[in-house]
């Protein structure tokens, strides 16, 4: 029977609630982990009191670049099961999550596998964010592509891999997914810089490419909730996430190139955007304001992100990091 590790990544203490709850989430599985396993990212206090306080949990201390990344690739190190789960430390998974994941690996052509994400709002959601933008809030997106069980990958918060996939493919890069810096649409090397996002597109792109035949599955019954508080909910932190969307999206293109890179993207932009501002409009002429600003803000919400992916092609930041990726992952792989 296939046995899971599950890797948790933490990096501050005002989580501190939702890191507990995550892992007791965790520990409450239908099918018990071989281990669990809390890396914390810069952060001694956080690290010391997790160790102290978390019963049948070992916690490191990221040993890699500081990062998201650099957390699990420690994690991933550590772990010992055949299969490596990946759960944020603000998220709370169901207690047959871990379960419903394993059941993909009954395939041996399945490269890992995820499930949905669900928002676990803090407060209600504005009337004018959309569902089709919820991947600005981390969590699965209304319109997310899936045929026949399989999606391009999974959503970080909700992820599992063969830990032989992982290690043959050289791991999460470094120079994408998420850091604790600060975001500026002026500041030099944010725009163009470092790509905050997308570090789980373009590893199971690579691993696909890799590994003949493979796939990535979608169980629906792995479920996760992911926290979003209201600061998230905010028309400043969307713009953000949208800019740093269109960025990552960029240098993806580059190292992936648009085929694979933009594939589940083209449809999205194609189908399921379109559909959505057409339906919230209709909405909208009879008197639902709510569903006319939802409307605007898809209209707004691709803009931005188109704005942030072309300004990135255009000064040449994102050729340059995919070149740096691609000689960090042969690096790796070696």
């Amino acid at each position: 029977m296939t046995e899971a590790s599950v890797v948790i990544c933490a990096h501050t203490l005002d989580r501190w609630s939702e890191l507990t709850r995550a892992v007791n989430s965790v520990c409450n599985q239908t099918r018990a982990p071989r281990e669990i396993v809390v890396v914390v990212d810069n952060n001694d206090a956080l690290r010391e009191r997790a160790a102290r306080e978390l019963s049948g949990v070992t916690v490191l201390a990221n040993a890699k670049e500081a990062g998201l990344s650099g957390g699990r690739m420690t994690g991933a190190e550590h772990v010992t099961a055949p299969v490596i789960a990946f759960l944020d430390d603000d998220a709370v998974a169901d207690p047959h999550w871990l379960e419903e994941l394993l059941e993909a690996y009954k395939d041996p052509a399945a490269l890992g596998a995820g499930g949905p994400v669900e928002p676990l709002w803090q407060v209600p959601p504005p009337s004018w964010f959309p569902g089709e933008f919820r991947w600005v809030v981390g969590c699965t997106y209304t319109g997310m592509h899936v045929r026949d069980g399989r999606i391009r990958n999974p959503i970080g918060a909700n992820m599992s891999v063969r830990a032989d996939v992982l290690r043959r493919t050289g791991g999460f890069t470094s120079q994408l997914g998420r850091r604790k810096l600060g975001f500026s649409v002026s500041g030099r090397g944010r725009i163009g810089g470092k790509a905050e996002s997308c570090e789980e597109t373009e590893f199971c792109i690579r691993a696909a490419r890799l590994h003949t035949g493979g796939y990535w599955a979608y169980r629906p019954g792995a479920r996760v909730h992911h926290a979003v508080p209201a600061h998230r909910l905010t028309w400043k932190y969307f713009v953000h996430r949208c800019l740093v969307e269109g960025n990552a999206k960029a240098v993806l293109t580059d190292l992936a190139g648009s085929k694979d890179g933009l594939r589940a993207e083209g449809r999205y932009v194609r189908e399921v955007l379109p559909r959505a501002v057409a339906k919230n409009l209709r909405a909208a002429m009879h008197g639902k304001i709510g569903d006319g600003q939802r409307a605007g803000a898809i209209i707004a919400g691709f803009t931005i992100t188109a704005f942030a992916y072309a300004a990135a092609r255009f000064n040449g930041t994102a050729e340059a990091l995919s070149r740096h990726l691609g000689s960090r992952a042969r690096v790796w792989r070696a």
